[in-house]
């Protein structure tokens, strides 16, 4: 091997350990790893989103319940109300047992009064309903106003401590130093951002659902009172 090959050699490997030490080590950091870096604020976060999932999922079963409807139901009431077989619609309602049938039962019992007082028991009752289905769904409402905030507070408890960390450093700044005040506040506002928008999804979701129930429950009252106007 001559002193040109020799020399070649030389900085082939020159050039291969400089590629080696410029070559960035792969950091890999997990989601729950990322998330206990954000502190106290995080477990709150947590509590929120477990609560708001859970009020989610009870709701949309039991709004989904109410919006179950017989298409035949208004139609045999009909026929027994014409047949003065009250006793028998009533029955009827008892048992389908839902926001309709318990509206429409309040009405059949107040047959025999001014038609005004009739639509007025039957309001009374919707609203009633109505005001079950939406039992909760404020609180959801409230995660999707607080979570963000929640965040922006971890924010700042992270800054404040991040130059905590500085003051205390004096010459001897250190990244380790700035590191977990730093995570702190930017993980504490990417997952306050995260539940307030679940938050927020899960109520427009429930909402709706529940405008759904209130629209059918105001078309079958408005066609009760259209049979009792019906002419004998």
């Amino acid at each position: 091997m001559n002193l040109l090959q020799i020399q070649e050699a030389v900085n082939d490997l020159g050039t291969a350990a400089a590629e080696t030490v410029a070559q960035p080590t792969e950091f890999k950091l997990s989601i729950l790893e990322l998330a206990t870096k954000g502190g106290w604020i995080m477990i709150v976060l947590a509590i929120l989103s477990i609560i708001a999932v859970y009020i989610f999922i009870e709701r949309y079963i039991t709004v989904s319940r109410a919006t179950k409807y017989d298409s035949g139901f208004m139609e045999r009431i009909r026929e027994y109300m014409k047949d003065g077989k009250l006793d028998s619609a009533k029955a009827l309602c008892r048992g389908n047992s839902t926001p309709i049938s318990r509206m429409i039962e309040k009405g059949l019992s107040r047959i025999g009064r001014p038609l005004n007082d009739i639509n007025l028991a039957i309001e009374n009752v919707g609203n009633l309903e109505v005001a079950k289905l939406e039992r909760g769904v404020s609180i959801l409402a409230m995660i999707a106003s607080a979570a963000p905030m929640i965040g922006f507070l971890g924010t700042v408890t992270g800054m404040i401590r991040a130059f905590y960390n500085m003051s205390m450093a004096g010459n001897n700044i250190d990244i380790e130093l700035l590191s977990s005040g730093i995570y702190e506040a930017m993980v504490t506002t990417v997952g306050g951002l995260i539940a307030g928008i679940i938050a927020y999804i899960f109520h427009a979701v429930i909402s709706t659902k529940i405008q759904k129930v209130v629209n059918l429950l105001e078309a079958k009252a408005t066609e009760f009172m259209d049979v009792l106007n019906e002419p004998a």
